[in-house]
């Protein structure tokens, strides 16, 4: 895989900003296309093709909330410079025409540069849980060990993920209402690859050593769907890389 690169963060990204660092979000801005965009697409189509398994997974009851979830995106790209909808295609800004009668999840992958994970709590649950997900770019997890697990477990392997910050997170899920999305972000040095998987059973075990040269940030929104009122956690991934022209 070629080295993708964004050429620079977004201004408001750039700011230092005390953790959870979560603020309001416009749902107009919620899905971007950056100076990146045909490039990612490439690398997300060929994950997809290659490594269906690792980037895609759904649980059993999820498909109302991905369809809906796959309606609000085709719904937003259409507000989007370059995006064309003619019937069930869809043109994309690198000239592509992609089939939105395909698999929900794999479309949204053809579609968008953000990575879509959808959580969803049962009616007698007290946490969501993933329930479906296509995530091409993993940041050191995997998607076959966190699918279907409950936000606690999802991030078990996490040393700082305590039960004081298990509650707060259930509560900012609980709280994110329809039309008034979230959004957030993190930055942390990493290597070049936009694909990271990392098991669980390696944390801790294996060298973690990362390069200097490349500065990696996911944008990640919260976002409530109003019929399944699932929540969709979307990311879309920056990297910077850093060396000296």
């Amino acid at each position: 895989m070629s080295e993708i690169f964004q050429s620079k963060l977004p201004e408001e990204m750039r700011i230092e900003r005390a953790l959870p660092g979560v603020q309001p979000l416009d749902m107009r801005d919620w899905l971007r296309v950056d100076d990146a965009y045909a490039e990612q697409m490439g690398e997300r189509i060929r994950l997809m093709a290659h490594k269906p398994d690792a980037v895609r997974a759904t649980t059993a009851g999820s498909h109302a909330a991905v369809c809906e979830t796959l309606d609000l995106i085709i719904e937003a790209v259409q507000e989007l410079a370059g995006f064309q909808r003619d019937g069930d295609q869809m043109r994309c800004p690198d000239g592509r025409c992609v089939d939105l009668s395909g698999d929900p999840l794999l479309v949204m992958g053809e579609i968008i540069q953000e990575d879509i994970c959808i959580l969803e709590k049962p009616k007698d649950g007290s946490e969501h849980f993933l329930s479906a997900a296509l995530l091409c770019f993993p940041a050191h997890w995997t998607l076959s060990e966190k699918i279907g697990k409950p936000m606690g477990r999802i991030h078990k392997p996490v040393e700082e993920y305590d039960e004081n910050i298990r509650r707060r997170v259930q509560r900012l899920f609980d709280g994110v209402q329809v039309d008034r999305p979230l959004w957030r972000f993190n930055r942390a040095h990493a290597g070049a690859s936009l694909f990271q998987p990392r098991l669980e059973k390696d944390y801790g075990t294996t060298d973690m050593t990362v390069s200097r040269d490349f500065l990696r940030s996911e944008r990640q929104c919260l976002v409530r769907l109003p019929k399944t009122r699932a929540v969709v956690f979307s990311i879309h991934t920056y990297v910077i890389d850093l060396r000296p022209a």
